[in-house]
């Protein structure tokens, strides 16, 4: 079942990078309002 620990680990990888981007966002608007 190497395929399942595969599209788990695919899905974890995309899931991080999405959260890393609005966290990114998120704090670069922070910086931006002064806060």
């Amino acid at each position: 079942m190497w395929y399942f620990a595969w599209i788990l680990g695919s899905a974890f990888a995309c899931s991080f990078a999405v959260l890393n981007a609005l966290w990114l966002e998120l704090e670069h608007r922070d910086a931006q309002d002064g806060f």
